[in-house]
């Protein structure tokens, strides 16, 4: 199935370079504490998506990996800040020492007018993979200063650079594997790969996020290196998880992941396990207070039985991708810990959160601590699934909300799937659930999409408003879950107004008046006319990823409740996309065939 996609952005380095700077001026100005400590972490995810672009810019020139004037140059600044936040970790967020001026000579030495294209790094966004977790997992591992660290793009560039500073080790090369998701391969100028192994004592260390289906991006790497003549029990892995190779590994690869040396620490271990001053619930104090007990987990699904008694109820949830998420507990008021993600994007989020709670929509935010969010739970109130609320005030409520949204959060115009992209996951994700019969149909019956793209005016949009999302206070709808779905790691991202107006149709049962009525009051809120080719044309997509969606979450899990609840969403939307064709009767049974995300 097509669900999942890439965020990518194109940025002069001028002007990442002076996001950088400010970054870094704003953090180091700030009072010891975990605030600033995360303020320079960001300005550290920044810098780190800085020389991924100029160093990824420099390989599609060249067609291969070369040890140039600016990827040295980018990798000793990563260095420089990675040790900036070694210190800052170690010493419990007190010391941050001064940045040297040849470091903002190098960051400030790159062609300020060339263009790079900066990719999100998933595991800071969406995954609670945190850096710090490296300089700990380099502490531990008994590696020393003759370490070759070789970082994989994207993110193991600023990752490889804190495992290099806590080694003690030189800056470090990045590499970007290429090619088909399950089979990468490396391209690497042969003069770099004849001194990185000329030193016959060196151990080398590789590092990146993941694994994950194939595990063929550090499989890549280390193919080069033995077949340069480096042997296996000197090269050392530096994941983010201690999982095995996903189900697309090659047998070489897995028997070699199985017996190698791995060096990682949880995200448990960091901060719900480690140090009292690395702990989240300190990190909590400074906003709530002291909590009236630890931690409790409600990750993976687990938040459904604080709002449903019944399991049988429960509705489905994708449970591998859910982000990290906590209740905490003041003074008898519950709160949701949830993480929002590291750098810019958290404090992004905070901002969206505090907006729509003013305008009195969605739950109280409390603040936000170095990638976690903390919101308002209400443990009192029953979600829409479950109770009553007159249409004409669910419709005008819901209404109010997305004319808000659409009127206060503007997004940049490649900020999202094109429409073009979007027909074509529709038609790909119909053919494969559906057959080719329904495939051709709803190819003949959307509209082209370059017709319509100039009419396309995005927004952050909601793309989460299945019922269980909402909660019922007296008359008064609560909108949860509101901030981080059109920046979550599937090929969606922010659309038209006109996509939410899709999803609400169809997740709250809209009947043809009551959407009617929802157009004209997004209309009202907006100031802008909800366009009616476009909704037209987002019904069947959105119907088509959300079949896909659920459809690949449950093959990513073994038979269970959990399996059946996604089958059965899945069966539901792939009727109605049925119905739309003009199908009568039930759908034909769901065939799955997926298409994974990348390794």
């Amino acid at each position: 199935m097509l669900v999942y996609g890439d965020i990518e952005r194109d940025e002069t380095v001028g002007a990442k370079q002076a996001a950088v700077t400010g970054l870094l001026s704003e953090a180091l100005s700030m009072p010891p504490g975990i605030e600033r400590h995360g303020a320079f972490v960001t300005a550290f995810i920044s810098a780190s998506e800085l020389v991924q672009g100029i160093i990824d810019a420099e390989f599609h020139e060249h067609g291969f990996d070369a040890w140039t004037k600016d990827h040295e140059a980018g990798m000793e600044c990563l260095s420089v800040l990675a040790r900036a936040v070694g210190e800052s970790w170690r010493s419990g967020f007190r010391q941050l020492s001064p940045l040297p001026q040849t470091f903002f000579e190098k960051l400030n030495g790159f062609d300020p007018s060339r263009a790079v294209r900066i990719k999100h790094a998933e595991g800071y966004a969406f995954y609670a993979l945190y850096p710090e977790s490296y300089l700990e997992a380099a502490r531990a591992s008994g590696l020393g200063s003759n370490t070759q660290v070789i970082g994989i793009r994207s993110i193991g560039a600023g990752l490889s650079a804190l495992v290099a500073a806590e080694l003690g080790a030189p800056a470090p090369v990045t590499l970007r594997p290429v090619g088909h998701p399950f089979g990468r391969e490396v391209r690497v100028d042969p003069e770099l790969t004849k001194s990185l192994v000329a030193d016959g004592r060196k151990t080398f260390a590789v590092v990146d996020e993941g694994p994950g289906l194939s595990g063929s991006s550090f499989g890549a790497v280390v193919d080069w290196l033995e077949e340069a003549g480096v042997p296996r029990d000197r090269i050392h892995f530096f994941p983010s998880h201690g999982g095995a190779l996903g189900p697309q590994a090659s047998d070489r690869h897995r028997a070699r992941w199985s017996s190698a040396a791995r060096h990682l620490v949880t995200m448990d271990d960091l901060l719900l396990r480690g140090a009292p001053t690395h702990r989240i619930e300190s990190w909590l104090e400074s906003i709530l207070g002291l909590l009236d007990a630890p931690l409790e987990e409600i990750s993976g699904g687990v938040w459904r039985s604080r709002r449903y008694g019944d399991e049988s109820s429960w509705p489905p949830a994708n449970i591998q991708q859910e982000r990290r998420k906590f209740l905490a507990r003041t003074n008898g008021t519950a709160w949701l810990v949830k993480f929002a993600g590291l750098g810019e994007t958290g404090a992004q989020k905070l901002r969206m959160a505090e907006k729509l709670h003013e305008a009195g929509f969605s739950p109280e935010p409390a603040g936000y601590r170095h990638g976690f969010l903390v919101e308002r739970w209400h443990d009192k109130l029953e979600s829409l699934d479950r109770a009553q609320i007159s249409p004409g005030s669910l419709v005008e409520q819901v209404g109010a909300y997305l004319g808000f949204r659409a009127r206060h959060f503007p997004a940049g115009e490649h900020e999202g799937a094109s429409l073009d992209a979007l027909r074509r996951m529709a038609i790909y994700n119909a053919g494969q659930a559906l057959g080719e019969a329904k495939s051709a149909a709803l190819e003949q019956s959307l509209a082209a999409a370059n017709a319509l793209a100039s009419r396309v005016h995005r927004i952050c949009t909601d793309n989460r408003l299945h019922d269980w999302e909402w909660l019922v206070s007296g008359s008064k709808l609560v909108k949860t879950d509101a901030l981080d779905h059109s920046a979550a790691h599937d090929l969606v991202g922010h659309q038209d107004v006109s996509w939410d107006v899709a999803g609400a149709i169809v997740e709250l049962d809209l009947s043809e008046e009551e959407a009617s009525r929802l157009c004209q009051i997004v209309q009202q809120e907006s100031g802008t006319p909800v366009d009616q080719a476009l909704l037209a044309f987002m019904l069947p997509c959105y119907l088509a990823f959300q079949l896909g969606a659920h459809l690949m979450a449950a093959g990513a899990l073994g038979e269970g409740p959990e399996t059946t609840r996604l089958r059965q969403a899945a069966s539901r939307y792939g009727g109605l996309l049925c119905d739309r064709l003009n199908q009568s009767g039930a759908p034909e049974p769901l065939q799955e065939q997926e298409e994974a995300s990348a390794s």
